[in-house]
C-alpha cells in the first residue's frame, strides 16, 4: 500500500496557513513601503471593485504583494514538508 507524502495530507493546512501568514507579512511589508513612499507615486487610493486590483492605484500595489508573499510562503511550507517527510521515510 502507498503511502501518502506529508505534502498531499497537509494541503489545506499548507493552503490556508500559507496564505493567512503570508498575507499577513505582506501587509506589513505594504505599510512600510507607505511609510516611506506616501502615497504620491499613486494616482489614487483604488479600494473600490476592480481597482483594489490595479498595479496603478495603492491599494492594487498592496494586495500584490500580499498575495505575493502569500504564495511564496504557501511554496516554502511545501518545501519544508517535502524535507521533513523525506526524513521521516529515512528513518522508518
Amino acid at each position: 500500500m502507498q503511502r501518502k507524502s506529508l505534502v498531499s495530507k497537509s494541503f489545506w493546512l499548507i493552503l490556508i496557513a500559507g496564505m493567512v501568514t503570508g498575507m499577513g507579512n505582506g501587509s506589513v511589508f505594504g505599510a512600510t513601503v507607505m511609510c516611506l513612499l506616501g502615497r504620491a507615486p499613486f494616482a489614487s487610493w483604488g479600494g473600490e471593485g476592480a481597482t483594489a486590483y490595479s498595479l496603478t492605484t495603492f491599494a492594487g500595489f498592496m494586495n500584490m504583494w500580499m498575495f505575493l508573499f502569500g504564495a511564496i510562503f504557501c511554496l516554502t511550507l511545501v518545501v519544508a514538508f517535502k524535507r521533513h517527510d523525506a526524513l521521516e521515510n529515512k528513518s522508518a
